[in-house]
């Protein structure tokens, strides 16, 4: 069954539970006006173009229920970052995918500075124009037994694309991901086996919706259950964040390690009482935030890993089994083996080597790539580009991107590791970042960069006593402010550019 035709199974037997608390407008929506909103939507999608629609919504019941509309009425939805150059993610988006229309809002464009593209559909037009007889018709629909619903959407099978993300671009151009209805609903029914959830959950949507992270854990999967969403559509206003899990009582919230930061300072002790799991992924959570959020709230932060291309989560720590510092325990009815960088055995317990990732979770490839398509996925197989290894007890440890690995003297030195080292021994409210720029006479330099002025001859000596000599940053760098993705990860391809500019300025 597709995700929409299960939505409508669900709507159907949740008729008046709350499926949106939407913080942002204010607005509460039960699963029966939601299931009306969507057939009213996918009636006013049909108008255009076949195959592909653009979503450029913030976090929101209205992003919601346009995706759901978009599937009702056979559009593929393409989520757009508006997050970071909203107006060149537009265009690259409408290129790469060949389409015109993007659903949008005006509130979001004036709100972000951005231009109207050619192809953009104003949300509160669609709204405004929707007729005492849309509503009836829609209305009387949602009625009917689900069979005869179903006959007035969009069929389709299981292999058909559900959605079309992104990946970050913080390496590359961003690659186009086609996730279909069985990737995502066989991730879902993993991660929801281990950690147990039911429609008696209520999920914090504090992610943006253009990330899979948030697309699939803070939309898809409450959906699938019949929870209900708390949403808040910016996750950087963190006292605003607090103040809503205080007051809504969600009982499973996730984010970026960046953002929790954020949360953990804003908060106040008893603000997050209501949580039975808090779960950070997309980007490494260091040993200090976990300690700081443990304290501070009596709860157990656990990290999980994933991949846009994986729907995505591969592994995740639970109450049951948890090992801080790894990225937990693989997911059911997911494979994965670490293969040698150089000589593509198998590794053994406690080698690192490239994870590689296999099961239904798996994307059908990037659209319109076969090249990189085939590079990335062989004989079934997806590399992921990350490095790691499996412990005895099965556990995943995450050692970074193979990318983010430098040869310095013929050793594979980790960019990851330093900056982890670097992390335990930075004043509090200091963010660090350590990348490679090239360098004529070595190959490679490794340079480290820090958001406040600080001893750099103490900060070496202390990280030479666990660091051999070819692994300490030959240069510490202060900066304002790291740039950062939309999903709240470090943009690394930017962090490295600004330092192959300065360096290129002063040598």
């Amino acid at each position: 069954m597709l995700f929409h035709q299960h939505f409508v199974q669900i709507a159907k037997s949740h008729g008046s539970k709350l499926a949106f608390i939407d913080r942002s407008t204010d607005k509460r929506v039960t699963y029966s006006k939601a299931l009306i909103a969507s057939l009213i939507l996918a009636e006013k999608f049909r108008k255009y173009e076949k195959g592909f629609i653009g979503i450029m919504i913030p976090t929101s019941a209205g992003c919601a229920l346009s995706f759901l509309g978009a599937l009702m009425s056979a559009r593929i939805p393409v989520m757009i970052n508006y997050s970071t150059g909203a107006a060149n993610n537009a265009v690259y988006a409408q290129k790469k995918c060949n389409f015109k229309t993007i659903i949008t809002s005006k509130a979001l464009l004036e709100k972000i500075n951005c231009p109207i593209i050619d192809g953009m559909i104003f949300i509160e037009d669609i709204l405004e124009k929707i007729s005492i007889k849309d509503k009836l018709k829609a209305a009387i629909t949602e009625k009917m037994p689900v069979p005869l619903i179903l006959k007035g959407i969009h069929a389709g099978n299981e292999n058909d694309n559900l959605v079309i993300l992104f990946t970050s671009g913080s390496e590359k151009d961003p690659k186009a991901v086609q996730l279909t209805h069985r990737n995502i609903i066989s991730n879902i029914k993993s991660f929801s086996t281990v950690y147990e959830m039911s429609g008696r959950d209520i999920m914090l949507a504090n992610l943006p919706y253009f990330h899979v992270f948030g697309l699939t854990v803070n939309l898809l999967t409450p959906l699938y259950h019949g929870m209900t969403i708390v949403s808040y559509a910016n996750p950087i206003d963190y006292k605003m964040i607090c103040n809503v899990v205080k007051e809504e009582k969600p009982t499973i919230m996730v984010g970026t390690p960046s953002f929790i930061w954020g949360y953990l300072r804003k908060s106040e002790p008893g603000n997050f009482k209501s949580l039975r799991a808090i779960v950070a992924g997309a980007d490494k959570c260091s040993d200090a935030l976990r300690e700081e959020f443990t304290e501070k709230h009596g709860l157990t932060l656990y990290e999980g890993y994933g991949t846009t291309e994986t729907s995505p989560v591969i592994s995740v720590n639970t109450p049951e089994n948890n090992k801080p510092g790894s990225v937990g325990k693989i997911l059911p009815d997911v494979q994965i083996r670490i293969e040698n960088y150089e000589t593509g055995q198998d590794c053994s317990t406690g080698e690192t080597g490239r994870i590689m990732v296999k099961g239904d979770l798996l994307m059908k490839g990037y659209f319109d790539d076969f090249e990189e398509t085939s590079m990335r996925v062989r004989h079934g197989w997806y590399d992921t580009g990350d490095m790691g290894f499996l412990d005895e007890d099965g556990f995943l440890w995450h050692a970074g991107r193979l990318k983010r690995f430098v040869k310095i003297g013929g050793e594979m030195v980790s960019l990851v590791k330093v900056e982890s080292l670097m992390e335990r021994f930075l004043p509090e409210g200091i963010s660090c970042c350590v990348v490679e720029i090239p360098d004529a006479l070595k190959g490679a330099r490794i340079i480290a960069v820090v958001t406040k002025k600080i001893d750099e001859k103490k900060m070496l000596k202390q990280m030479a006593d666990h660091l051999p000599n070819i692994a300490l940053p030959k240069k510490i760098v202060v900066v304002e402010k790291l740039p950062t993705m939309g999903s709240g990860k470090i943009d690394f391809r930017g962090v490295t550019e600004m330092m192959c500019n300065i360096f290129s300025k002063t040598h």
